[in-house]
């Protein structure tokens, strides 16, 4: 969309700004549900195995068990500090 503004008397065209910022926002909703799977991905894997397994009438005590170490394995590294200096030693080797 062409948008006309005077700035200091001069005519000026904006172009392309509104499709930016669309790009941006998107960017950073992509980058934050990346996150939080990383965080979150095998506890949500696990406890929909679970719930396959109990559908399936298969007994899920481990599949359970597996969703809820997980969790707090989320859990733990979500309270850990996070910068650039601790990064190597917050990976987890999985």
């Amino acid at each position: 969309m062409k948008t006309t503004i005077l700035r200091n008397g001069v005519k000026v065209r904006q172009r392309g700004q509104g499709m930016t910022e669309y790009i941006i926002i998107t960017a950073l909703i992509a980058i934050a549900a990346i996150a939080a799977f990383s965080m979150f991905g095998g506890a949500v894997r696990s406890q929909v195995a679970a719930m396959a397994q109990e559908v399936g009438g298969a007994p899920s005590d481990a599949t359970v068990n597996h969703a809820t170490a997980e969790g707090n394995s989320a859990a733990q590294q979500a309270t850990q500090k996070a910068d650039m200096a601790t990064y190597n030693s917050n990976k987890s080797a999985k």
